[in-house]
Parts: C-alpha cells; structure tokens; sequence
C-alpha cells in the first residue's frame, strides 16, 4: 500500500481578511514531492482557510492513489485536534469542512500529528503566493511559484513514517506473541517503541492498546541552589532560575518544539518549574496549567542545607530518613510516604483528563523519581539510585490496560 504524507497550512491577512491556502503530499517513504495546491480564496479566517488546505492536500493524495495510507501534517492544533476528534466542532463554519475533509479518506486510511511552524515551511509558502497572487487580481501559477521544500526535513517525515510502521507492527506482532504464552506484566521497559495511534505522539505507544497517556517528565532547570547540591522543596525560599537554568529552560524548549509531539504542559506552582515550564509553553504555544500536587517534597527544617550540613547537625534524624519511607526530614517536612500518595494521586487525575495524549509535566526531583518508580513497581529505596539532572527529560507511557512502560530516563542531550 503506497503511504503519502499531506502537509497543509492556510492564512488570512485579518483573521477574517484576504485568505488562502497551501498543501504538498509527499511520498511517504521518499520524501519526494507528489503534488502540490494552492488557491486565493476570498475573505475568510485562518481556520477557514487551513481546512481548505487539508481538503485540497486529501483531495490531492486521493487523486494519486484512494487506496493509501495518508499521514497528515499540519501547524493547526484545532485543525488536529478536532479532525481526530478529541475537540467539539463549534464553529458553524467549520463544520462542513471538517465533514468534508472526513470524506475523502476513510478513518483506518488517515492519521493526524501536529507539527511546528517552522516544519511546515512549503504549505506556509503555498498559501502565501495564493494570497499574494489574490491581492493582486490573479491566479496561483504552479509554473511560478517558488515555494522551496526542505528535502531533508521531508526525508526525515519519510523515514519517521516509515519507521512508525514498522516499529508500530513489530510491537504489535510481539505483544500478540507474548499475549498468547504469558500474562501481561505490570510494568515494563522499553528503549523504543513507536505510535500507531490517531495522532504521533513521538515517546512510543502500542498499536493494539491505543495511544497512550504519555507524561514528558521535565525537571525543572537550575537554581542557584543547584549546583551547591542543597535542600530546595516546597517549603523553603521557592528560588527563581538562574542564568544557567533560563538557558537550560531555552534549550529545552528548542528541543520539545522541533519533537513537535507535546499536547498539552502541566506544571508544579513552585516558581522554578513555572518559569522552565513558561520557556516551553511560549515556544509551542500552549497554556500551563498548575497542578499543586507536583509540588517537591518540604524538607522542613533541612531546606537551603546542603547533605553534608544536615549530617551535622540532625545525624539521627538523616539516618533515620535514609532508611524508612515513612521517616519526614526534621521541623515536619514530608516523608517519601507521604510524597508518594500526593503525587501518585495527581497523576490519576492526569491520567483521567488527558486521555491519549502527550502531557508535559514539568516538576522536581521526587516527583520526577517517585513517577518512575511507580510505573516500575519499584521499592522505595531505589528513589536514591536514580540520577536525574537539572533540565532533564524522561517520560512515560500509560496504558488502557493499566500497564505502565518507561520509555526514557535523565535524558539530557538537548543541553549539549
């Protein structure tokens, strides 16, 4: 079965103003430019005009071939998201383009990923010569255009869509033959793993359970606090980044921004994750919402102490801490225990609320820790033999069946 890949975009100089819309399909296991649409289109809305252009690419794929498999690509979160039908249709004017743009393809043909702006640089300069040609009196000409594709950004489409497949149906393949000899375990480790759901979600999923709830867990940039490797929870100084973790915070977002798989970012209320979690939300054009339950721990009496100082002066109750889960840090901190429960219960909540999607979680060091040894059904104890740096990425899966995977672990190759 061929494979295409629609990229579309549409603009309106206004918002409602002059429109128009661009769309490319590529093949989808070269890269290599099929076919491409643009049109003026009067006065109309971006979200007019960016439907238009995803009818025009699916229309245009479907004329190469009706029988294949059509990956599309667009900057438009509500054009994605409502296509894969994760968001109401409100807009009078939406609605028969979306029936429409539904039509072309049947639903098992057709899978929807947001990318970022700067991915889809050919149907953002389609639709700008359709309303460029528009405002002067004329017509879109192929013949004169000078949209440039990005060939290597359209080979990696194509080698990502291809790998998509394939790793998609090998996962299934071994999940079935797994399925057949044992029961299922209650947490798994996976290096790799690709999405075969409705929308890419870029961290693994598995093809015969559905798309995943997948948590990004991001710890929050540096402090001053943290390379002295001192005590910072929730009930000290609440410190604002440092010019090395905006930095961090900057890179981090570049990074998240190019993935382009990021739905949606919660953060702790702590200022240092706010401010890391602010970096990414402006970068992606997304919203933050605070969830108090990722809060760090309150280490009481021990805050802005560095390890060694607390030896010094409350030995037995460090020991004490090192060894129990349910021992608290000096002064009425919170134990590991107790940390444990309050985050656990948010990520139910999370869980409920973002139902097959990608969520950024933006939090601190127990928090982060404590998410992975629950999807491991790891003791207590292995909370200390986890190494998780300032502005690190790990992240993992959630599925329908309860099962949770771990799927990355203190990645921080975006700060080199």
């Amino acid at each position: 079965m061929r494979q295409f890949i629609v990229e579309a975009d549409g603009g309106s100089r206004g918002n409602p103003g002059p429109a128009g819309y661009g769309a490319v399909v590529l093949d989808g296991r070269t890269g290599e430019p099929l076919a491409e649409a643009a049109e003026y289109i009067g006065i109309a809305t971006n979200n007019v005009a960016e439907y238009k252009g995803l009818i025009a690419g699916l229309n245009a794929a479907k004329a190469l071939d009706p029988a294949a498999e059509v990956r599309v690509r667009m900057d438009s979160k509500l054009v994605v998201e409502q296509m894969s039908g994760r968001w109401k249709i409100k807009h009078p004017d939406m609605k028969p383009l979306a029936a429409e743009a539904a039509r072309i393809f049947p639903a098992g043909q057709i899978t929807f990923e947001w990318i970022p702006r700067e991915r889809n640089k050919h149907a953002d300069r389609l639709a700008n010569e359709a309303m460029d040609a528009g405002k002067n009196g004329g017509e879109w000409d192929p013949s004169a255009s000078t949209a440039a594709l990005d060939a290597s950004a359209a080979r990696a489409a194509a080698t990502e869509a291809e790998a998509s497949g394939a790793v998609g149906r090998a996962a299934q393949k071994e999940r079935t033959e797994t399925a057949t000899s044992s029961a299922p375990s209650s947490a798994s480790v996976s290096s790799a793993s690709a999405p075969a759901s409705s929308v890419s979600v870029g961290w693994g999923s598995s093809a015969d359970l559905g798309a995943p709830v997948t948590f990004v867990l991001l710890r929050h940039g540096e402090t001053a606090l943290t390379p002295e490797k001192r005590f910072s929870g929730s009930g000290g100084s609440d410190p604002e980044l440092s010019a090395a973790g905006r930095r961090q915070a900057e890179a981090v977002a570049a990074s998240l921004a190019a993935r382009g798989t990021i739905q949606e970012i919660v953060s702790s209320p702590l200022r240092r994750c706010r401010e890391t979690a602010g970096a990414v939300a402006s970068r992606l054009g997304l919203e933050v919402t605070v969830e108090e339950g990722l809060r760090e721990t309150d280490f009481g009496a021990w805050e802005g102490l560095t390890f060694a100082e607390v030896r010094e002066r409350y030995a037995d109750d460090l020991s004490a801490w090192l060894t129990s889960p349910d021992v608290a840090p000096t002064g009425g901190g919170e134990s590991f225990t107790t940390v444990g429960r309050r985050v656990a219960a948010v990520r139910d909540r999370l869980l409920e609320r973002y139902r097959g999607r990608t969520v950024l979680v933006v939090t601190h060091v127990t928090p982060v820790k404590t998410l992975i040894r629950l999807a491991l059904g790891a003791p207590p104890e292995s909370l200390f033999r986890m190494e998780l740096s300032a502005a690190s990425l790990s992240a993992v899966a959630y599925y329908a069946d309860g099962n949770a995977s771990v799927r990355l672990l203190n990645d921080t190759s975006h700060l080199r």
